[in-house]
């Protein structure tokens, strides 16, 4: 079976404490390898588990094991109860970690979790990852609910090689699939200045990583000649010396500030 580790969004370093509950398997070890997260951006998507291949690489521990049920169950001390959730709408898998597996090609899927077509396939992704490379997959587009399939994609994480103490380094993905290309503003909430993370990025692409000074910042994805924000999040601390991935998810076209399909703004550490 192929190995699976969840790491720590630390390059070079991956150390967690030994678990092998849900089908996941995460060892307290250094590893090698490549390194993918997921995320679930599939508009009406329902909540799914992530595989490479046949093996399971993201779920969700249940609650239900606490208090001890009545009757006991004994998945509760042994494999552990897994969660129907799975990775739901507008989250990211593993609570935002990578996974760790061998360096080769894959088919990705995505696999409801719910008790109703139970591990289903609603989308294959297939991709070959290299040795010590990062990797992002999203479940993207409109989920079909006839068909039951979804799109996705796949990009690499290439981290800068050189940091600045007083920056933090950021870039921006597109998996909003109705909208046209996004150029994203970071606007600090104290000096009023305003930096542009990626400029004109089409759906299913991203930004290289760009510093940004660490401060907190409200954010906004605008079309090209535009000064609407299509897209916004405010109030988002970036740290100095830390990484990461803004991504833009949801239907552009909604206008509800409530519609759990609105356009959205998710903000994930990479390390």
């Amino acid at each position: 079976m192929t190995r699976i580790r969840l790491i720590p969004a630390l390059v070079g370093a991956a150390v967690l404490a030994a678990c092998s509950k849900d089908g996941v398997q995460s060892i307290a070890a250094p590893t090698t390898g490549a390194y993918i997260k997921f995320y679930n951006f599939g508009v009406n998507a329902p909540g799914v588990n992530f595989y490479a291949n046949d093996t399971k690489v993201t779920a969700i521990s249940s609650t239900n094991c606490t208090p001890t049920p009545v009757p006991p169950n004994p998945a509760c001390s042994s494999t552990g109860a897994e969660s129907a959730n799975g990775t739901v709408y507008g989250k990211v898998g593993n609570a935002g970690l990578y996974s760790s597996i061998a360096a080769a090609q894959y088919s990705f899927s995505g696999r409801i979790s719910a008790a109703t077509d139970n591990g289903l396939s609603v989308a294959k992704i297939s991709s070959t990852l290299g040795d010590g490379k990062y990797y992002s997959l999203y479940l993207s587009g409109f989920y079909d609910a006839t068909a039951k399939t979804v799109d996705g994609f796949i990009i690499e994480d290439v981290f800068p090689t050189q940091l600045d103490f007083t920056k933090s380094n950021v870039r921006f993905v597109n998996a909003s699939p109705n909208s046209s290309p996004l150029t994203l503003y970071a606007k600090s909430t104290v000096t009023g200045d305003s930096i542009v993370i990626g400029s004109s990025i089409a759906y299913k692409s991203g930004s290289a990583f760009v510093g940004v000074p660490g401060a907190v910042y409200n954010l906004t994805g605008r079309y090209a000649g535009s000064n609407t924000a299509v897209f916004s999040l405010g109030n988002v601390s970036l740290s100095a010396l830390r990484v990461y991935t803004i991504s833009a998810g949801g239907d552009a076209t909604v206008t509800s500030t409530t519609a759990v399909t609105r356009p959205f703004l998710d903000v994930t550490p990479n390390r």
